[in-house]
C-alpha cells in the first residue's frame, strides 16, 4: 500500500468513526434532556433510586482522580498506563451517566435548589450543563486520536478536553453536595 492510499485509509476511517461519535453524541444528549425535561412513566416509583446521587457524585468524583492520576502518568512518559487510566476514567463517566439516566426515568424531576446561594448554583448547573454537552463529543474524540496512535492531534485535542472533563467532574460533586448536604 503506498502511502497515498494508506493516508486515504485513514482519513476515510477517521470520517467514519467520528462520524459515529458525532451521532452517538448526539443521540445520548438528546435521550438525557428527554428524561429530564419529557413525562415520567406512568408507574413511576416502582424502582427505588433514592441512593444513586450519591452513586452519580461518587462516580464524579472517581473519573476526577482517574484524570488527575492520568495526567500524572503522561506527564511521565508512562504511555501504556495512561491509556489503561484513561480508559478507566471514561468508563467511570460512562457509568455515571446510565445511573443518572436510571435516577431521572424514575425520579418525578430534577431536585429543587433551596439553599440560600441560587445565583452560584445556577451559574455552577448551567456552566456544568453546557460542559458536560460538549465534552462527551470531546473525551471520545480525544480517546479514539489516543487510541489510533494519532498522538499530536491526541496531545492538542487532550489539553482542551482535560480541563474541561475535570470542571464537569468536579462540579458535578459541587452540585450533588449543593443539593443533597
Amino acid at each position: 500500500m503506498t502511502n497515498e492510499a494508506s493516508l486515504e485509509a485513514t482519513t476515510a476511517r477517521d470520517a467514519f468513526w467520528l462520524r459515529i461519535i458525532y451521532i452517538v453524541s448526539a443521540l445520548v444528549c438528546a435521550a438525557v434532556a428527554f428524561l429530564i425535561l419529557g413525562p415520567r412513566p406512568s408507574s413511576g416509583g416502582s424502582l427505588d433510586v433514592s441512593a444513586l446521587p450519591l452513586v452519580n457524585a461518587s462516580l464524579n468524583a472517581l473519573t476526577t482522580v482517574l484524570l488527575l492520576i492520568g495526567y500524572a502518568l503522561i506527564r511521565r512518559r508512562k504511555i501504556p498506563q495512561h491509556r489503561n487510566v484513561m480508559l478507566a476514567a471514561f468508563a467511570a463517566s460512562a457509568a455515571f451517566l446510565v445511573t443518572y439516566v436510571i435516577y431521572h426515568w424514575f425520579k418525578s424531576g430534577p431536585k429543587p435548589y433551596l439553599g440560600r446561594f441560587r445565583g452560584l448554583y445556577v451559574a455552577i448547573l448551567l456552566s456544568h450543563i453546557s460542559l458536560a454537552v460538549v465534552i462527551l463529543p470531546l473525551a471520545l474524540v480525544t480517546l479514539y486520536r489516543g487510541w489510533v496512535n494519532q498522538r499530536p492531534a491526541h496531545r492538542k485535542l487532550a489539553k482542551i478536553t482535560l480541563p474541561l472533563w475535570l470542571y464537569v467532574s468536579v462540579t458535578g460533586v459541587v452540585i450533588y453536595a449543593m443539593l443533597y448536604r
